[in-house]
Parts: structure tokens; C-alpha cells; sequence
């Protein structure tokens, strides 16, 4: 299937989900060229991106093999939102989505994120400013609802559709399940159900099998996948293949492996520097490790080092151990 946003045709319709903290530049990349539909930038406060701060202007930074990519901007003035809309658009931003499901309390106190599925009212208000700003295509990313007792998706779909929103994703869980119990793929279809405009099924999407699954249950249009990324800029790819054809694309080698994780520790320290780049990589270092042998004692003497070349050497190291013992 063909997702039409304005003038852009995604063909591939697994997308990679914006999340904080993981997909800057460095890691949309890596995704993008593994072969991703659609790759989303970390969220960005629109307050932020107004005053042109330094870390917005980070997040929202891109490059022409980082493409499609949409900046996600989160807010909770509809002018401001307007605002930093135009501000993207103007540095070449293509697409744009709007953040209604972040459920992290310093984003939701600021009514912002998920909370706005509290007061649909306002919520058209942001959706509807944020829409007639710019000539680029607007999305939106939510959840279920607030609660379970307000499990609102499907009449905020109808409202994001009548304004302009081009594409809907919704996360199968309530604001206040966080990241607990399952995604909800089945009520995603409530949501399918209310709209004509394109919906992802977001959440749980853990295993190729798992978006199988995902869009049997939602009738979603296609998938969006966060944690399942964590440590394999690869695995949106494979999700892609087998949903278009049942091919079980396998893991790289351990050697391109290392490749890969060796070119994402550069980009880092290069975008953050390498003291703080060092520290931002950790976590992807774990992630990368967990799933193969040794992974945990590998994790654990990394993230004692201070020296980002004797991490570089350990990387190296790590793998070439793993590609001995395969070979052997």
C-alpha cells in the first residue's frame, strides 16, 4: 500500500516512532538507509523551537539521506504551535507531526502530550492552528485515551480528519497504562473505523510476527515501531519485508555488526562532542549487546570506561571475539 502525505509517497509502510533521547540524527540514519518508510525526530518542544534553543535545533536536525523524516512538536498554545510550524517548515521540514501521547508527567502537567486527550476542544484548537500554518503535510501521534474509563481515539481521529491531519498513529495503550499490560491492537480498529485518512498501529511490536499481528487485529494501514528498534536500526527493515513478502531477512554479521555500531558511536560523539557523546551512547551500546553471547559482561565493563577511544577498541574487540567463535 501507497501512503500519500501531500506530494510524498512512502511505499514501505513501517515506520520508525519518534522517541526521545534515541532517534537523533545518528540512529535515523542508520534506519532510514536499512530501508524504514518513515523515520520521526525525537519530540521538540514548540516553546523550544520558537526560541530557537540550541538542543531544538539539534533534535530537528537532518540530512538529505535522513529523508522522509517528520519533526514531532509537542505544545500546548495553539499560537506557539502555529509558530514553531512555520519555523520548520521554513528550514525544510517536509512533513510534520503532532505529539498527543506522550505520557510523561513534565509533559502532561504542562498540558501537553497525552493530557490533551483530556480537553478535545483544545486539542482541535492546537490541531487546527498547527494545520493552517503550513502547506506541508500534518500528522498526528496519540494513545487510546487518558484512562480506560476515557478511551477518547476514536472521536479525537474524527476531529484531527475534519481539520486537515493527514495521518494518524495510535499507540494501544491509555495514558495511564504508560508503558504497562499490552498494546491494544483491536481497539487501534475502532480508531481505523472512524477515519478515512491513514492509521498506524503503534506499540508491542517487538517481533516481525508482532506486526503481523498488529495490523490483523487494528486493520491499521501499517505499523510504527519504538522499543523494538532499541540496539537494531535494522529490524524496521525486516518488520518491512516480511509483512510484504514472508521473508525473514537475517540479522547482519557480526562483523557488519560492529560495522554498524562503530559508525553510530562516531556520529554521536560527532553531533553531542565526545564527552557528552560518550555518555548519550551507552544506552545503545547495551541495547546492541543484549541479544548476543557475552552481551551482559560486554555492557558492563563499557560503561565504566571513560576514555571513548578505549570504548571504540572494546567495541572492536567484543566483536571480532563473536565473529571467532561463529567461525569456529
Amino acid at each position: 500500500m501507497v501512503i500519500r502525505l501531500g506530494d510524498i509517497e512512502i511505499d514501505t509502510p513501517v515506520f520508525l516512532a519518534p522517541m526521545a533521547g534515541i532517534t537523533d540524527l545518528p540512529f535515523r540514519r542508520l534506519v532510514t538507509r536499512f530501508g524504514a518508510g518513515m523515520v520521526f525526530s525525537e519530540m521538540v518542544a514548540s516553546k523550544a523551537m520558537v526560541a530557537e534553543t540550541r538542543r531544538s535545533l539539534r533534535i530537528i536536525k537532518s540530512a538529505n539521506d535522513d529523508q522522509p523524516m517528520a519533526v514531532q512538536l509537542a505544545g500546548c498554545d495553539p499560537d506557539i504551535m502555529a509558530e514553531a510550524a512555520r519555523l520548520n517548515e521554513d528550514m525544510g521540514a517536509k512533513i510534520l507531526d503532532i505529539n498527543m501521547g506522550c505520557p510523561v508527567k513534565k509533559v502532561t502537567a504542562g498540558m501537553a502530550g497525552s493530557s490533551l486527550m483530556r480537553d478535545l476542544d483544545h486539542a482541535r484548537k492546537i490541531l487546527e492552528a498547527t494545520v493552517k500554518a503550513v502547506s506541508i503535510p500534518v500528522t498526528l501521534k496519540m494513545r487510546t485515551g487518558w484512562d480506560d474509563d476515557n478511551r477518547n481515539a476514536p472521536e479525537l481521529a474524527k476531529i484531527a480528519e475534519e481539520v486537515g491531519i493527514q495521518m494518524l498513529t495510535v499507540h494501544g495503550r491509555t495514558r495511564c497504562q504508560f508503558f504497562k499490560g499490552a498494546a491494544d491492537w483491536r481497539f487501534i480498529g475502532d480508531v481505523k473505523k472512524a477515519v478515512s485518512i491513514p492509521v498506524f498501529a503503534n506499540g508491542d511490536i517487538l517481533t516481525r510476527e508482532n506486526a503481523a499481528e498488529a495490523l490483523r487485529q487494528s486493520g491499521a494501514d501499517g505499523v510504527m515501531i519504538g522499543r523494538g528498534s532499541y540496539g537494531r536500526p535494522w529490524f524496521v527493515a525486516q518488520v518491512a519485508a516480511y509483512l510484504k513478502s514472508g521473508k525473514h531477512l537475517a540479522d547482519p554479521t557480526f562483523d557488519e555488526q560492529k560495522a554498524v555500531l562503530l559508525e553510530h558511536y562516531d556520529a554521536l560523539l560527532s553531533l553531542y562532542g565526545d564527552e557528552v557523546g560518550a555518555r548519550v551512547a551507552r544506552k545503545h551500546l547495551g541495547w546492541y549487546a543484549t541479544r548476543l553471547p557475552a552481551g551482559d559482561q560486554f555492557r558492563s565493563k563499557v560503561v565504566r570506561m571513560t576514555d571513548w577511544r578505549q570504548v571504540r577498541d572494546e567495541i572492536s574487540r567484543f566483536y571480532d571475539d563473536l565473529d571467532l567463535k561463529e567461525s569456529a
